[in-house]
């Protein structure tokens, strides 16, 4: 289904087919920002945390540094797929292939809360924060910082 930019056939068209964008020797597209973090499989998130962690990883580095035998070529898939799932991206450097985190932790975390919070909250924030207090997963000095730090941060807006 095509039609003209900005028609309903053309955005289907759009989301379906990632764009790919080479600028001397890096590779970007376009992050799937919609994507949930909570459909990431648990071999996706270990990869992920590992590139967190380094901040840069060649496959053979993340296939060494997996505490499971995996092929590599199932690693390369893995790497792949989170970036086409906008998580990572790569650059390349004499035709070996570095993958960094193109979203951080921070973003990714906020993104399943939200999901969270939506389904079980019913978009209440404040009730998960109640309820994190209530079950000792962040006490009420901690929350107090954060009250802070948002203060702080919003005062910093104006």
């Amino acid at each position: 289904m095509r039609g003209p930019p900005g028609s309903l056939g053309h955005k289907k068209l759009l989301r379906a087919r990632p764009l790919y964008v080479t600028s001397g020797n890096t590779t970007m597209r376009n992050a799937t920002q919609g994507h949930d973090p909570a459909e990431l499989g648990e071999l996706e998130r270990e990869v992920l945390q590992l590139v967190w962690r380094h901040g840069e990883m060649t496959a053979e580095s993340v296939r060494e540094a997996l505490v499971r035998p995996l092929k590599d070529s199932t690693v390369r898939t893995v790497l792949r797929r989170l970036e086409e799932k906008g998580y990572l991206a790569h650059a390349v450097e004499s035709r070996t292939f570095l993958y960094r985190p193109s979203e951080t932790r921070q973003l990714v975390a906020a993104r399943a809360v939200k999901r969270i919070v939506d389904w079980f909250c019913e978009g209440s924030v404040e009730d998960l924060l109640v309820g994190l207090v209530d079950t000792k997963v962040v006490d009420r000095k901690e929350l107090q910082v954060l009250a802070e730090r948002i203060a702080k941060a919003k005062g910093g807006n104006k």
